[in-house]
């Protein structure tokens, strides 16, 4: 009875885990930068003082910070030949990029260049008709916002599915 309980229990946790959202956020105008899957764990890139950038890293209750990019003080081991490297293909590639689902898109953009800048306008007026919401600005102001969402059993479905 307790092992068929456990056994359910785990099932319900796997399901729950293979259907539970993935998120990429992006916003250069607010400075978050993250990866979740939510109520889960969640990696978010932030500045620092001291190094270049922090990530910090929440899983369930624990909490935990690391520099990425910090100087090792461990000496360098000599590198172990390299297994070779099973190739995947094109199309499962692009049949992955393509479970994904964009959320928002906004991009704010100021080329610098105001010549640019004009010939880019009518471009962006017709992709923010149709695609998304793009503007050009002569401001100086810079934006890019990005909100990327897909689910565990849908990576795994393109990378089954021929």
């Amino acid at each position: 009875m307790i092992l068929t309980v456990a056994i359910l229990l785990v099932v319900l946790l796997a399901l729950g885990l293979l259907f539970a959202p993935i998120q990429i956020y992006i916003d250069t105008d607010t400075v978050k930068y993250y990866v979740g899957i939510k109520g889960l764990a969640k990696a978010s890139l932030e500045p620092d003082k001291k190094e270049l950038i922090r990530v910090r890293l929440k899983v369930l209750f624990y909490e935990r910070c690391f520099y990425p990019i910090k100087k090792s003080s461990k000496p360098k081991l000599p590198e172990k030949k390299a297994k070779p490297h099973r190739k995947i293909k094109f199309g499962k590639i692009l049949r992955v990029i393509k479970s994904f689902e964009v959320r928002r898109f906004e991009l704010d953009l100021d080329t610098g260049d105001y010549i640019a800048n004009a010939k880019l306008y009518p471009v962006f007026m017709l992709l923010n008709h149709y695609v998304a919401s793009f503007h050009i600005n002569f401001e100086n102001r810079n934006k890019l916002l990005i909100d990327i969402r897909n689910r565990p059993y849908r990576i795994l479905k393109s990378f089954i599915n021929n």
